[in-house]
């Protein structure tokens, strides 16, 4: 089996060389009028000034962290890989953002240049730009997988080795959620509090358009889309399909462990098959790529159809290879020959369970759609009633997705386990196992589904740029059309990364036990009340443990791990607040004393609310990110492992929620602005159009900075629980 890794390194180079290949043909466009480049230049010049001072303070963070991990190691709290394991995780996480960034800044000025052909030009720009994005994360994620497999597979060594292996390579997925909440919730910061300064002042006080050189906030707002949209989605999204694939291999370790002794091939095929199922979906989501193209004067739907074409045909190959692949690895074991397609059966589950979360969300927030189009309607009694329409279309936007998850667990569950519903210990690690393939099946394509939520920024960068260059009214009809597809995709994308967090999440619970299984081989001692009896299997571990839900330590810790979701949204929304404050009082400044600033004779300081953005993002990311980390050890330290497996499941199952609901909102709140804009309800400029101006510069934070930030909260918890579970069990050992 030692072949198949290579398989999956070669994977890695070949999304990592379509991604060279994209940005070099995208740097082959002309990038339009000296002004269109000298507009890109600010941008981009301030989008990596930005991620220079975020860089910065999360080096600080990481090297604080790897010591603590190096000197838990030297107590034989944890293996002395784990310190190693979390730098590289974090690296690869935000090296990740930083070219999908860097690639962002010099294809928006491209695209606004190739919208000035046709529409299909544009699109074309701006989605293989995105796609370099995508297949960025793949490939560096399957990389990171691949090496470290092959290096540990090296030099550990026992009868628990690929448990070990696995377990240990979680880490590095501890690294890369840390380095993606940083991510997350700094270049949030920044982009909503340019976004709603640009807004509330330029939109509804000065009725100047969006996007207008006039204002002094545009060129912030702009590096914002980048900061937050691009590099922060990026990490973001490299954290859950790294994690995916992690978990799944320690729950298939885990699962296959009792066949060591007499098949210990069958434990190497377990371990291999996600990372195997993501290589292939690299491939198909190439293929899916070439497959996104339109014709002029195309509308939504048609922009839509699209982009669904080619996700749509990377996910019903991807289900058709997932069996192939199955087939290989399981098809001939003759203890369970049917194991290989029911296996495949939980991979499809997550690809349909994914298919249905991105629907519902395009439903709920698209333009095209009569929910967002109500809540433009209700513009015509105010802003009052814009919030309280989107506050409702997000709270029953979460139904669908929270019942698909939940059908998407159960089918995955009985789907691996020969659909035997009794609980037993063989049954709940293949269940397990089948739950997280299933979150590997949503992320398989990941590939080309991030490329189309990376392309929402690129285009949203091509329209500032084009109505700051003055460009033909038809150019920004053009970037408008595809900024709004833009929007769309980006809440699908949202929802997306949202519905496999839920899956990865459960598949880290059962990856917590297991590190918690290995902690107590590592301490072993005079065991105390039957924990001996813990190492023995999951079910046999619950007992010992007491986790049930009557035990009153595990029903703590689910209030904490709830109250986690809110304190922390709490902590983000508040943050953009106070940064958007000083925003709109430095705009308000500007306008009042920069004489002929709205004359268009004299010109913003644009540098001073880069400033602004930036100081606020990097005071404001520190506290609830450090949160995130301390809120689990605590835990741990207090309350032991039933508090924290409380914490766990309290922090999935209302983080999931929230999140949908902020995504759907916020998401809602952006299109019916962009829905009156284009001449509904008043359009530009009306009472009308300022109320949803109010609802969308609610909606911001919501969907691009707490939003999304639940997601990476829900497994980085997970993951730190993993990581200092040594030191949970010494605590309550000794």
């Amino acid at each position: 089996m030692n072949y198949v890794i290579y398989l999956v390194l070669a994977a890695s180079v070949l999304a990592l060389s379509f991604a060279f290949y994209f940005y070099k043909s995208m740097m082959k466009e002309d990038e339009g009028t000296d002004l269109m480049k000298k507009i890109a230049s600010h941008v981009r010049k301030g989008a990596m000034a930005y991620l220079k001072q975020q860089y910065k303070v999360v080096i600080i963070v990481f090297i604080v962290l790897a010591i603590l991990f190096f000197v838990m190691s030297l107590f034989d709290l944890q293996n002395g890989w784990v310190w190693f394991a979390f730098l590289t995780g974090g690296f690869f996480s935000g090296l990740a953002g930083f070219f999908g960034m860097k690639t962002a800044t010099y294809a928006s000025a491209r695209t606004a240049n190739a919208a000035r052909k046709s529409l299909n030009s544009g699109l074309q720009v701006a989605f293989r730009s995105g796609a370099v994005m995508g297949l960025v994360v793949v490939g560096l994620a399957l990389l990171d997988v691949s090496v470290w497999f092959i290096v540990l597979d090296h030099f550990i060594e026992g009868a628990d080795k690929l448990i070990i292996i696995t377990t240990t390579m979680l880490t590095f997925g501890m690294g890369a959620s840390t380095q993606a909440l940083f991510a997350r919730v700094g270049g949030g910061i920044y982009t909503k509090a340019a976004d709603v300064g640009t807004d509330l002042v330029g939109k509804t006080e000065y009725n100047i358009p969006e996007d207008d050189p006039r204002n002094p906030a545009t060129i912030a707002d702009n590096v914002g889309d980048n900061v937050g949209d691009v590099a922060g989605m990026g990490a973001d999204l490299y954290e859950s399909y790294a994690g995916s694939i992690l978990a799944t291999m320690a729950l298939g370790a885990s699962a296959f462990s009792a066949f060591v002794a007499t098949n210990p091939i069958l434990q190497y095929k377990a371990v291999f098959a996600p990372m195997l199922i993501a290589a292939v979906g690299v491939l198909l989501s190439i293929i899916g790529i070439y497959l996104v193209r339109t014709k002029e004067g195309a509308g939504m739907k048609e922009l839509l159809g699209a982009l669904s074409r080619g996700t749509n045909t990377a996910a019903i190959l991807i289900a058709v290879a997932t069996f192939v692949i199955m087939y290989l690895l399981f098809g001939k074991e003759t203890f369970a020959p049917n194991m290989w397609w029911q296996v495949s059966l939980s991979v499809v589950v997550g690809l349909l369970a994914g298919v249905i979360i991105g629907k519902a969300t395009e439903y709920y927030t698209s333009q095209s759609y009569k929910p967002t189009q109500k809540v433009a309607e209700s513009s015509k009694t105010g802003p009052a009633t814009v919030i309280i329409s989107g506050l409702g279309l997000g709270m029953l936007s979460t139904a669908i997705p929270v019942v698909t998850v939940g059908c998407a667990i159960i089918l995955a569950y009985l789907c691996a386990n020969g659909f035997h519903i009794e609980f037993t210990a063989a049954n709940l690690s293949m269940g397990l196992y089948g739950i997280g393939i299933a979150a590997v099946g949503m992320l398989s394509t990941l590939g080309i589904t991030l490329a189309t939520d990376a392309y929402g920024p690129i285009a949203d960068n091509a329209g500032g740029n084009a109505e700051m260059s003055g460009l033909d009214p038809e150019v920004r009809q053009r970037t408008d059309a595809l900024d709004a597809l833009g929007n769309t995709t980006a809440a699908t994308g949202k929802g997306f990364a949202i519905g496999s967090a839920a899956l990865t999440a459960l598949a880290l619970l059962a990856s917590y036990v297991e590190e918690i299984k290995l902690a107590l081989v590592r301490v072993d001692q005079d065991l105390p009340n039957g924990v001996e009896a813990a190492k023995a299997s999951l079910v046999d571990f619950m007992q010992a443990y007491n986790v049930n839900l009557m035990n009153p330590v595990v029903l703590v810790g689910v209030f904490i791990g709830a109250m986690m979701a809110f304190v922390f949204c709490g902590m983000t929304m508040n943050a953009v607040g106070r940064a958007a404050q000083k925003m709109v009082e430095e705009v308000r400044r500007q306008f009042s004393t920069i004489a002929g600033i709205l004359e268009g004779k004299a010109e913003p300081d644009y540098e001073r609310c880069v400033a602004i953005s930036t100081k606020g993002a990097q005071q404001e990311m520190l506290v609830p990110s450090i949160l995130a980390i301390l809120v689990p050890i605590l835990t741990g330290l207090i309350l032991g492992v039933p508090g924290v497996l409380g914490l766990l499941i309290g922090g999935l199952a209302t983080g999931f929620v929230l999140a949908v609901f902020m995504a759907n909102s916020g998401g809602a709140w952006d299109n019916a602005k962009k829905y009156v804009e284009e001449g509904n309800f008043g359009g530009k400029g009306s009472d009308n159009h300022k109320a949803t101006v109010v609802g969308d510069t609610v909606g911001d934070p919501f969907k691009d900075t707490s939003g999304p930030s639940l997601n990476i909260l829900i497994k980085l918890m997970s993951m730190v629980s993993i990581v200092m579970a040594g030191l949970t069990v010494t605590c309550h050992l000794l």
